[in-house]
C-alpha cells in the first residue's frame, strides 16, 4: 500500500475501510462470513452491532438479500449459517449498475450502439 493510499484511506470513507474502523474491526470484531463478492461481514461480542467491509468499492447494493438480512437484525443465523432458500425462478442477485457502461438502455436510447430503425416516425414540416 502506496503513501498515497494510506493519506487516502486515513481522510476518505469512500476509498475503504478508514482507520478507526480497521482499529475498531481489530479490537471488536468477530468475523461471521464472507460473501461472492468477497465482503467481509464482521459483528461484535455482544452480537448488538453489525458491519462489513467491502471488497472494493463501497456501494451498499453490492449486498445480497441473505446478508442483508443479517446485517439488519431481520434475522440472527448468517447465511452461512442457514443459508436461504432460493426459488428456480428467483435472478441471482446483481448489484445497481446506473451509472455504469452496464446500466440498462431501452431501444432508441442515444446510449445504445446503434440507434433505433424508427419506421413508425415521420419527422414534422411545415407547410
Amino acid at each position: 500500500m502506496g503513501i498515497g493510499s494510506k493519506i487516502l484511506r486515513l481522510l476518505t470513507w469512500w476509498n475503504g475501510q478508514t482507520l478507526n474502523t480497521q482499529l475498531f474491526t481489530w479490537r471488536k470484531g468477530i468475523r461471521v462470513g464472507e460473501d461472492d463478492q468477497g465482503n467481509i461481514f464482521y459483528e461484535n461480542r455482544e452480537k448488538s452491532k453489525r458491519w462489513v467491509i467491502f471488497n472494493g468499492e463501497i456501494e451498499a447494493s453490492k449486498i445480497s438479500p441473505d446478508w442483508h438480512g443479517w446485517l439488519h437484525h431481520t434475522w440472527d443465523e448468517t447465511p452461512v449459517d442457514k443459508p436461504l432458500v432460493h426459488k428456480s425462478w428467483q435472478k441471482p442477485h446483481q448489484e445497481n449498475l446506473t451509472g455504469t457502461a452496464a446500466a440498462y438502455a431501452p431501444a432508441g436510447s442515444i446510449r445504445q450502439a446503434q440507434p433505433a430503425d424508427r419506421s413508425d416516425y415521420e419527422a414534422w414540416v411545415p407547410k
